[in-house]
């Protein structure tokens, strides 16, 4: 009897619509950012997936008073803030960081004052924080096309986008389409940040981007294991704060990002104590210095 109590809560969760939906979506919204955040963390693209996560703001807000899709505003915003950036890059002695901070936070501000501005019975709010256990079946089929065009572009044009990613001069050398390939990976970075807009909201999104690609940074110098790895933990952290976050009555979206600080975390303290014993062991293989001077005598 108490075992069979204690499957019925544990089962609990999956019995609420709601709460099917928050889990499908999660996962959906994992695979995505997981492949993008390794591409980011190799590219060193961190700051240009929190430029365009706070960019989407002002996008957002005009969606709404012009009657459109938020996505439709998110994304339009999203691509302005990269090609701005771009083109400041290109015109100006300003490092590209640089711009980036200046340019998202700009944007960022004008959102913000947007939105005190706008008299709505829609909680914007819901933009920068997310609301994983509000959402319609549409929002999961809008999130599953997003999915599905990254992993088809990933698939087609993967191995460019990684040569592009590690010597973009090289790149250029073979041939390739750089340009296409920049905004190609800027473009599915607007797309997978305008999808986990319901999930994990605008400013909790840049977590996706980079903590599973940055953990299996740390487990893996192969890139193939890398996005497997960063697929693993996107979507293990994404399912289990979803859950958790049933129990201990927490918002989902902050909770699968403490989840995937603690394991970077983890990862990390684990990484730095084997290099220390592996140090140790090859120390412990050199001979003394004593030693040393026998054997050369």
């Amino acid at each position: 009897m108490m075992l069979s109590h204690f499957l019925e809560a544990l089962m609990e969760p999956f019995a609420y619509t709601f709460m099917q939906q928050a889990f499908l979506m999660v996962a959906l919204v994992s695979i995505p950012t997981a492949i993008l955040s390794c591409f980011l963390v190799l590219k060193g693209w961190a700051l240009m997936g929190d430029a365009i996560s706070h960019s989407v703001l002002p996008g957002v807000v005009l969606a709404y008073i012009s009657g459109f899709s938020f996505a439709i505003g998110a994304f339009g915003a999203g691509m302005l803030c990269a090609v701005f950036t771009g083109f400041l890059k290109e015109n100006s002695r300003l490092k590209e960081d640089t711009i980036m901070g200046v340019v998202f936070s700009g944007m960022f501000a004008v959102g913000l004052v947007m939105m005190t501005k706008v008299d709505s019975n829609i909680h914007l709010d819901h933009v920068l924080f997310g609301d994983v256990l509000g959402l319609s079946w549409q929002n999961i089929l809008e999130t599953a096309g997003v999915t599905a065009l990254v992993l088809l572009f990933i698939f087609f044009k993967g191995k460019d986008l990684l040569v592009f990613v590690f010597d973009q001069q090289h790149a250029k050398a073979l041939g390739l389409p750089v340009t296409l390939l920049h905004y190609g990976l800027l473009s599915l970075l607007s797309l997978t940040i305008v999808a986990a807009l319901k999930a994990v909201g605008m400013i909790l999104v840049i977590a996706m981007l980079i903590t599973p690609g940055a953990v299996a940074h740390l487990l893996t110098q192969k890139f193939r294991q890398m996005v497997l790895f960063s697929i693993i933990i996107s979507i293990s952290t994404s399912l289990s704060g979803v859950y958790l976050s049933f129990y201990i009555d927490s918002a989902p979206a902050p909770t699968i990002i403490v989840l995937l600080t603690l394991m970077f975390v983890i990862v990390f303290i684990s990484q730095d104590i084997r290099s220390v014993r592996r140090q140790d062991e090859s120390d412990m293989r050199k001979p003394s210095r004593m030693v040393r001077i026998f054997q050369s005598d």
